[in-house]
């Protein structure tokens, strides 16, 4: 049986009708802070939410290609990339961390197949687009602020793991992100050609 969209439960975390696959429907609390709130965290979705998500977005599959251990890994690799996104905006926002100690996430928006016009240059230059595109906007203290996060699949590791890269970035929406990126271009260029050697 394919399952498709219209046996969609109205529940986001109850399984779809003669789903035969056992899924948790347990939800993992993020370490990001929830922007509009005093000391809220993002939820993660559970595997049982995530697996409805895919088929609401269109995903067809049968049941037998797909096993609860997969979506247990699915849910880690998700979770994980979203964690390691967190902490790469915080190295950004720490150039703020005077005007704003405690910034937040306040919304996120998946853009998969709308590419980064960094990402589009660097296609033109022969390396591979992104497989998925997220804009995060936090609140740095009442200023909103989008980041850009481009997601790269890398070569698989000898321990058959298949890394992600993520390139993260404030989107060039304002001279204070310009400065920003400018700033950090700078500083990557410096500690690659005039960093002292041990």
């Amino acid at each position: 049986m394919t399952l498709n969209y219209s046996q969609m439960p109205a529940s986001p975390n109850e399984p779809l009708p003669d789903q035969s696959i056992t899924l948790s429907k347990k939800r993992q609390v993020s370490t990001i802070p929830r922007g509009g709130t005093e000391s809220d965290r993002w939820v993660y979705p559970s595997e049982q939410m995530f697996f409805n998500a895919m088929i609401r977005k269109g995903w067809q599959f049968k049941e037998e290609e797909l096993k609860s251990e997969d979506m247990q890994h699915i849910i880690t690799i998700h979770n994980k990339n979203n964690e390691d996104a967190w902490q790469e905006i915080l190295k950004w926002e720490a150039r703020h961390a005077k005007e704003c100690a405690n910034p937040k996430l306040l919304k996120f928006q998946g853009r998969a197949k709308d590419f980064s016009p960094r990402a589009r240059i660097r296609s033109w230059l022969g390396y591979e687009l992104p497989f998925d595109r997220h804009d995060w906007v936090i609140d740095r203290c009442g200023q909103e602020v989008r980041y850009v996060i481009d997601y790269y699949g890398c070569d698989p590791q000898p321990d058959n793991t298949v890394p992600i890269y993520l390139d993260v970035r404030p989107a060039l929406d304002s001279l204070s992100a310009f400065k920003d990126r400018a700033a950090v271009a700078f500083l990557r260029w410096r500690t690659k050609y005039f960093s002292k050697t041990t």
